[in-house]
């Protein structure tokens, strides 16, 4: 069924809708990289201003050293870890349109449903990037103690945060928020298995910018699969 999902969302990855989402979330989470560069590069400047003293000790000016390469350090590494997390979340703003495209095509029966309001969107959106940035920050210390398995955590981890919460935004179009929920607490495993075969692939430059459009679609194809088995 999971494998069935994925390929008929790969299938449709030239439908103009994907392409108008892909674009758009994109775009954006360049925007908002390139403002969180500058935010950091502000704040360093700042910090670095003046010369920093210790208690003790006093001026203290390779400290200033320090903290500038630091600066050009994590302006170098953020756009690289938040990429993925960023364009997920944003993507999600625009998971109706997805998931309309998908219906239109594959359930063409089913009567249309009324758009997710966009401050919900937007709330919903918000609540999940910050998940996945703190999740995938916490993840570092395990990446450290479990070197040999970090790939394998990044892939569990995310899986089962993004099968979470694209599952549910898919079933929230047509069953509601709470009826939603209780159909994800019933398939937890398909979903996180779902959810690692989608993230599998963030490990791949370029090629994990289609993965959130591609997973709300594959997420739609398997909210229908397992409501109708319901």
């Amino acid at each position: 069924m999971i494998l069935n999902a994925f390929f008929l969302a790969l299938g449709q990855i030239g439908d103009p809708r994907f392409r108008g989402v892909l674009l758009r979330g994109v775009g954006l989470t360049i925007a908002l990289l390139i403002a969180a560069c500058i935010a950091a590069i502000w704040l360093i400047n700042w910090l670095s201003g003046s010369e920093i003293s210790l208690p003790f000790i006093g001026a203290v000016p390779w400290l200033n050293d320090v903290l500038n390469y630091s600066g050009i350090v994590l302006v170098l590494i953020l756009p690289v870890f938040l990429m993925v997390p960023v364009a997920s979340a944003i993507t999600s703003l625009f998971l109706d349109e997805v998931a309309q495209a998908v219906e239109d095509r594959h359930y063409p029966t089913l009567p249309r449903v009324s758009a997710v309001p966009v401050s919900e969107a937007i709330r919903d959106s918000l609540s999940f990037m910050g998940i996945l940035i703190v999740a995938n920050i916490l993840a570092l210390i395990l990446y450290v103690i479990f070197t040999p398995l970090a790939p394998f955590i990044f892939w569990g981890l995310n899986g089962f945060l993004l099968g979470r919460e694209y599952f549910t935004l898919a079933a929230m179009r047509r069953l509601g928020r709470e009826k939603a929920y209780e159909l994800r607490a019933r398939h937890t495993g398909t979903i996180w298995l779902a959810g690692t075969l989608m993230a599998i692939p963030l490990s791949v430059p370029l090629v994990n910018l289609l993965i959130p459009v591609l997973g709300a679609a594959t997420f739609t194809h398997i909210y229908h699969a397992l409501n109708k088995t319901r």
